[in-house]
């Protein structure tokens, strides 16, 4: 592991941080509509289309995930209902963090401060952070970005607004496609990967892997790095 200690500790939020599971809330909303095998095509659906939909200029959360699921719909091939947009959207704010993420964070925030860059609205966002259980330095939104990640823009704003540059960071989350990647091509050097099971390792793009939030203090160099068998 690294023994890089940054200047700021910075995390995408959903997933990483907060168990952001619209997985289960597509399946309670439709568990009564689809097969298991259809439910599966749907989630899968569900989830390509979320990052596809983040990719162009950018619009509110609501309409990322109510066109989400329209486009899941059609290619499942089942009617969509808007309100059922709006009742996954709806959970989103109760959702609180993984069980490894409150003893973590309060491990780091005791020496580097953490900044959240997420996928999120201004209205949404708090009530995620309010239960992490650590104190959060800065957060940043694609609302006040005007830009979802993947995108760069999001990483610019928030090293602009920092006042510091990728040399001085270590970017943490669980996914490539929405963050380490972008990270890279942006130079940030020190990324850490928390393997949720989003997604496959993927060396190529220079990051220490933890299993979860608990091995964060040492990979900034907070805690000796542990011996590995």
């Amino acid at each position: 592991m690294t023994q890089f200690r940054p200047k700021y500790v910075t995390f995408d939020c959903y997933g990483t941080l907060t168990n952001f599971d619209m997985a289960g809330a597509a399946r309670r909303v439709y568990a009564e509509r689809l097969s298991p095998e259809a439910m599966a095509s749907f989630v899968e659906a569900f989830r390509g289309y979320r990052l596809d939909e983040v990719l162009g200029p950018w619009k509110p959360f609501l309409e990322v995930v109510h066109n989400s699921i329209e486009r899941s719909c059609k290619r499942i091939g089942i009617p969509f209902k808007p309100e059922d947009a709006q009742r996954i959207y709806d959970e989103v704010p109760t959702w609180g963090p993984h069980p490894d993420v409150p003893a973590g964070l309060s491990r780091v925030a005791k020496e580097i401060p953490l900044v959240i860059l997420s996928n999120s609205m201004n209205s949404l966002i708090m009530s995620n952070v309010e239960k992490l259980g650590a104190p959060i330095h800065m957060v940043i939104t694609a609302e006040e970005v005007g830009a979802y990640k993947p995108l760069m823009k999001g990483f610019e704003y928030m090293l602009d607004k920092l006042g510091c540059g990728p040399e001085d960071i270590t970017h943490v989350s669980s996914s490539f496609r929405y963050d380490l990647m972008t990270a890279y091509d942006l130079g940030i050097k020190s990324k850490v990967w928390v393997n949720r099971g989003h997604e496959p390792a993927n060396p190529y793009y220079e990051y220490t892997e933890i299993k979860d939030i608990g091995g964060l203090a040492a990979a900034v160099g907070l805690e000796p790095a542990l011996k590995r068998a």
